[in-house]
């Protein structure tokens, strides 16, 4: 008998019993909706959004192909001279630097963009092997990516230097237990003045862990999303620049950096 009264004692209203349940299903909800945007990636849909900024380079082609995964390959009508393999950013799909490769052909540069599972680079940090294999020879190699990707490229590059001629760095730095320091490799690290979510502060500390002759470009007035099409994101700066003056700030860095690189 004293074990039923305290069970009643316990038992909720059948008010908050409704609210309770109403709050966990909310939960739940939320939970999944989370999930599926992680899992369920929007889908690919080359050049819709990619005319660089100086205008479309004539013969430029943009295709999804597959080596070693799918990629978007982004080819000049006349000789190849550099490749350069590009890792987006976390969550970000890669047509949203489709502009770049774009406006690089005009100089001899094919781009090649890896689609990673649910667009995270740190699921096949090594994507590029497969693609320098197929492409790289004889050619100026260069490892690029932006934030998360830019991390993931600091870390194939340790590894890898004897492929690679550059590496470039969008808003990004290597991890804490990754270091170029003493390699000789060229890098140019980008940051955006205005960018919030790669912190100034850590992308120049970054450095320390780079070769002594990297360089740090500033993107006046730009912010962390500028370097990729892909809208706004929570947490990054206020521009105080159109995106079409970044681009082409960037742009310009990219091209002075690929110009003085050795030839392979």
């Amino acid at each position: 008998m004293t074990r039923l009264n305290a069970r009643s004692r316990l038992a909720l209203p059948p008010r908050v019993r409704l609210w309770l349940g109403l709050l966990v299903a909310l939960a739940l909800g939320y939970l999944v909706a989370l999930a599926q945007n992680a899992v369920v990636r929007p889908p690919l849909v080359i050049g819709q959004d990619a005319v660089p900024p100086a205008g479309q380079a004539l013969g430029v082609t943009a295709t999804l192909e597959h080596e070693g995964g799918a990629f978007i390959d982004i080819r000049p009508a006349g000789e190849v001279k550099t490749l350069l393999v590009y890792y987006p950013g976390g969550l970000v799909r890669p047509q949203a630097y489709e502009w770049l490769g774009r406006a690089l052909a005009a100089d001899g540069v094919q781009t090649v963009i890896p689609v990673f599972p649910l667009d995270l680079a740190v699921t096949g940090v090594g994507r590029a092997d497969a693609l320098i294999k197929k492409f790289g020879a004889g050619r100026t190699v260069v490892i690029a990516g932006h934030s998360l990707g830019g991390a993931m490229a600091a870390q194939y590059a340790t590894d890898h230097t004897a492929q690679l001629n550059g590496m470039i760095l969008m808003g990004a730095y290597p991890a804490g237990n990754v270091s170029l320091k003493g390699a000789a490799l060229p890098v140019l690290s980008l940051l955006a003045e205005r960018d919030g979510v790669a912190a100034s502060a850590d992308v120049r500390d970054g450095l320390n862990r780079l070769p002594d002759s990297a360089r740090l470009t500033v993107i006046p007035g730009a912010v962390h999303s500028f370097f990729g099409r892909y809208g706004p994101q929570k947490g990054d700066g206020l521009p105080t620049v159109t995106r079409a003056a970044a681009e082409a700030d960037i742009l310009k860095a990219v091209r002075a950096f690929l110009r003085q690189l050795p030839a392979p």
